[in-house]
């Protein structure tokens, strides 16, 4: 089982996002990979043409209308299982792009692999030969955080938690997009703003635990942190100081 990792966001997230490539303004900043399969496959093969073929399946005719989409080419050893999912606010076009992008960025970073997935700021593809359909991903998580902290960590955790947790049952009640965003006054001046999301291949329940689980692991690695994220294959929650959803 891969480790979870906790990366500190100290060169901003456009940086982040200029170490990669300008595609940035299509895709959001680039946040991490996995190759998680160690099986491999040929060039020209069979399952490589399926792979190619899922990927422009999902960048041009599923996921871009709903922002989510799944599907499976071929057969036997040969299928490839893969899905796409963009986040709740971001525009069609930029969710093809970032999907179509995304893709491209997989075949580099994770060359015959016969299972990877990658993230985006504005979305993640995720393919196997192995039917992963319906499970919750425990594997493929990670965390990123802002290097800088607050005055007081107890109190500013509690806040956190308060507004993730609710944002948890609202994205876990949705009927349709399995997302939700929202913001808390935690002082005068300050204002704390949520993200929470879920794969939509997984059913409200085990939305909602993959939630919990995501936020319960925040404290462990960025407490106090200004903004943190927890990213996952299955699920995703994040929190900021500053408004981040639509920009």
């Amino acid at each position: 089982m891969l480790q979870m990792k906790s990366i500190p966001l100290s060169l901003g997230l456009l940086s982040l996002c200029l170490l990669l490539h300008s595609a940035n303004c299509v895709t959001g900043p680039f946040l991490g990979h996995r190759c998680f399969s160690q099986a491999t496959y040929i060039a020209r093969s069979p399952y490589a043409s399926n792979l190619n073929e899922l990927f422009h399946f999902l960048s041009t005719s599923l996921v871009p209308p709903t922002g989510f989409g799944k599907g499976s080419v071929g057969q036997g050893q040969s299928q490839v299982n893969g899905l796409a999912l963009c986040q709740g606010d971001v525009s069609t076009a930029n969710c093809k792009s970032c999907v179509t992008e995304a893709s491209k960025e997989l075949h580099r970073h994770c060359p015959n692999r016969k299972g990877a997935i990658i993230w985006f700021d504005y979305c993640l593809v995720k393919y196997s030969n192995v039917n992963f359909f319906g499970n919750i991903d425990k594997a493929n998580k990670f965390h990123l955080f802002n290097v800088k902290g607050v005055s007081n960590p107890v109190a500013f955790n509690k806040k956190v938690n308060e507004l993730l947790s609710i944002l948890s049952n609202v994205a876990s009640g949705s009927t349709r997009k399995l997302y939700a965003t929202g913001e808390l006054k935690i002082g005068v001046s300050t204002t704390l703003y949520g993200l929470a999301q879920c794969i939509r291949d997984i059913s409200r329940v085990e939305c909602n635990r993959c939630l919990d689980i995501a936020i319960s692991e925040l404290p462990k690695c960025c407490s106090g942190k200004r903004g943190a994220r927890t990213v996952g294959g299955s699920c995703s929650v994040r929190y900021e100081l500053y408004p981040f959803v639509g920009t």
